[in-house]
């Protein structure tokens, strides 16, 4: 066994580590790319990452509502609201009742706040550039079908019903009624 690692639960001829799981190293790959442009987009226009997503989001697809601005960004309806109401007191993005449901908030940049959002997009597309150079247009093509491919498993593996262990995979322990015996079902 290497030093600093501990039995595995699968036996000796299970070698792999969580560093050799294809979710970690995408998930490090995604952070890492996330901290970059924080700082960038801090250093640059004084916004938050969470901030450039809903301007970004704005910009090509307002107007919008929280909930769909929560949807497409990935974010918990709570911590969009509480960056796009950073947003609206900086006056980078405007409020207004909702067309089909006055109770809905419509939201979209307001001058100042499309002057950013073009500023921040100059800025994205530079760094887009610079991975895309990194590789050549083929395995871009690749890595495009690839990333494709991830998220449809993802999304799968997102359901409950994905969850289906099998009987050769490990089980959870049988549930225990309130006198430790196992409760029929």
């Amino acid at each position: 066994m290497l030093p600093g690692r501990s039995a595995s639960p699968l036996g000796a001829s299970q070698d792999k580590t969580i560093k050799d799981l294809l979710s970690y190293r995408i998930h490090r790959l995604a952070n890492t790319l996330s901290q970059g442009a924080a700082r960038r987009y801090k250093a640059e226009f004084d916004v938050s990452l969470m901030e450039w997503r809903m301007l970004a989001l704005l910009g090509d697809f307002a107007p919008m509502t929280l909930k769909q601005l929560a949807l497409e960004s990935g974010l918990d309806k709570s911590l969009a609201s509480r960056a796009i109401s950073g947003l609206v007191e900086r006056r980078l993005v405007l409020r207004t009742p909702g067309t089909e449901d006055a109770r809905e908030v419509s939201l979209r940049l307001s001058a100042s706040g499309r002057r950013v959002y073009e500023g921040l997009m100059r800025s994205a597309l530079a760094r887009d550039e610079a991975f895309n150079s990194a590789l050549s247009p083929a395995e871009v093509a690749t890595l495009d079908s690839l990333l494709e491919k991830l998220m449809q498993v993802a999304r799968q593996q997102a359901q409950p019903q994905a969850w289906d262990m099998g009987p050769d995979k490990a089980q959870p322990a049988p549930s225990r009624g309130l006198k430790g015996k196992p409760e029929a079902g």
